[in-house]
């Protein structure tokens, strides 16, 4: 029986990573890695620079030292936007679009997973009937279930998922566990800062451990 494929570089790799502050140290150095079919979970206490961290693999802050690369190549801005989807702390969606056309534009300006719909995505995460509500009259939760919908319709293999249980109910929760295992079932892989493991999604995971620096 052939051996089953194994990719020779994993999704996205991290070497000796680190970003400072004011020429103070928010993380680093950091190795890690992350596959397809598997979610690293990334833990730490405030400050530790959880965020901060999810921030520098999307691309949005520049990290000090080391290197970072996607399936074996120098990470770049065109890599980045095939191969990431960030979900931060806010929404990134447009106040006075409905929440459809939000994920209309959205995929216009991203791409959009092959086979799926824009409605369907509402319907998943629990926004059916909301699709012609005002962005600025949804509640917490549901932007962020908006988030999570428009985190679906990505074509992108690796999502960077930050705090993605806040503002979420039990059902909410166990929504993003079924998004994050689906995902990883069709081939992509997950980054997911979390305060503790007790959300931690039914699937193959690492942890990684941020500790505050030393002053």
């Amino acid at each position: 029986m052939p051996a089953p494929h194994t990719p020779p570089h994993p999704l996205l790799a991290a070497h000796g990573l680190a970003f400072s502050r004011d020429e103070a140290p928010v993380f680093g150095p950091l190795d890690f890695s992350v596959d397809t079919g598997e979610a690293l979970l990334v833990q730490g206490g405030n400050g530790a620079g959880k965020t901060t961290l999810l921030r520098v693999l999307a691309g949005l802050l520049r990290a000090d030292g080391g290197t970072l690369t996607i399936e074996g190549v120098a990470a770049d801005a065109a890599s980045r936007a095939r191969h990431i989807a960030y979900l931060g702390h806010l929404p990134g969606l447009k106040a006075d679009l409905s929440a459809l056309q939000n994920l209309h534009y959205l995929c216009g300006l991203h791409g959009k997973r092959a086979r799926q719909r824009p409605d369907a995505a509402l319907g998943i995460v629990g926004l059916g009937g909301f699709e012609d509500a005002p962005l600025r009259t949804l509640s917490a939760g549901q932007k962020k279930r908006l988030g999570l919908a428009r985190q679906w319709l990505s074509p992108a293999p690796l999502w960077l998922l930050d705090e993605p249980y806040a503002n979420l109910d039990l059902e909410g929760i166990q929504l993003v566990n079924r998004m994050v295992e689906a995902h990883l079932r069709e081939g992509g892989a997950a980054l997911i800062t979390t305060h503790g493991a007790y959300a931690a999604p039914p699937v193959r995971t690492r942890l990684l451990e941020l500790k505050r620096p030393a002053p």
